[in-house]
């Protein structure tokens, strides 16, 4: 086992440039035949920091677990030891060869679960479960030191793999939540900005008010991407329900189909990392490229209590 600082600072203060600089430093350890990699991160951005590394580390030969811990080390009631234990465990012994996130799967002791970087969301402030994975289920748990896979399919720890690094990510990139009486000038000062993507965060299937219409139609007209996601979490957009989602459709809004906000928002920032051209971004957007869409909306009520128990 070996270790290494590459920040010591609060995960709110992580910036995109941050996220490639993990990137880099991770596949340099892979390049040196580790057998897996841990990371020790801060839970109120751990789920964007998943998904970001989910999209630049690519072909992964090895697992890259993040961890974290609710309560700190001196609390008779810290989750820190066994998260930590947990994820070492996976990292080192697991099947797998994916992004992966470890934290409690209940709030008790008992077991860790192995959440898939795009699909996983802090959903309460203080318990030790606020990990839930969001649209699909954990990857594995951890429990009594044993690995036990839940996905069915996945990528296979194969050392002999080579990763492939696109570790770059555009911070011209909003996130833009809608509600109802939204200013549409919030959507015209990005692009008056030179912003180059707008993630709108919109309502039930896919939908924001119709006096946003002219500022969506200016923002892509001048090239900029614009792609949204359910407020709801939960499930998946259908902009050809309503007409108007049909009309954002027509608009060139991008529908994120089951990714919920914060994930369609990293992989925005990718996409736009990748390249400056609007339709290879919006094509690599719409590419599954790390398990981010699921092909059906599972069933709500097994989702909703995190998977199974």
């Amino acid at each position: 086992v070996d270790t290494e600082i590459v920040f010591s600072i609060y995960s709110e203060n992580l910036r995109q440039q941050d996220w490639t600089t993990l990137a880099e430093k991770v596949a340099e350890r892979i390049n040196q035949g580790v057998d897996g990699v841990v990371i020790a991160h801060g839970t109120d951005t751990m789920g964007y920091t998943a998904a970001a590394l989910s999209f630049a580390l690519q072909n992964l030969p090895v697992p890259v677990i993040l961890v974290g811990a609710q309560r700190s080390s001196d609390r008779p009631s810290s989750d820190a030891a066994t998260n930590l234990i947990g994820a070492v465990k996976a990292a080192g012994e697991a099947p797998f060869a994916e992004v992966g996130l470890a934290m409690h799967e209940t709030a008790s002791d008992t077991a860790i679960a192995i959440h898939h970087g795009t699909k996983v969301r802090k959903c309460h402030t203080s318990r030790r479960d606020t990990f839930k994975s969001v649209n699909g289920f954990p990857i594995a748990r951890v429990e009594n030191l044993k690995v036990t896979m839940i996905a069915d399919t996945y990528q296979k720890r194969d050392p002999k793999r080579k990763l492939v690094l696109k570790p770059n990510f555009c911070s011209k990139v909003a996130l833009v939540k809608f509600y109802p009486g939204m200013d549409p000038a919030v959507i015209d000062f990005y692009v008056d900005q030179g912003f180059k993507g707008i993630l709108l965060e919109g309502s039930g299937l896919g939908h924001v008010s119709k006096f946003c219409f002219d500022a969506i139609k200016r923002a892509t007209a001048k090239g900029v991407v614009v792609a949204l996601a359910s407020q709801c979490i939960w499930g998946r957009v259908d902009m050809n329900v309503y007409d108007t989602g049909r009309d954002l459709l027509n608009f060139g809004v991008v529908p994120l189909e089951d990714m919920f906000p914060e994930t369609g928002l990293v992989k925005l920032m990718w996409a736009l990392g990748q390249t400056d051209d609007p339709k290879e971004a919006i094509a690599l957007l719409q590419a599954n490229v790390a398990g981010e869409y699921t092909p059906r909306t599972l069933p709500q009520d097994k989702i909703v209590e995190g998977g199974p128990q």
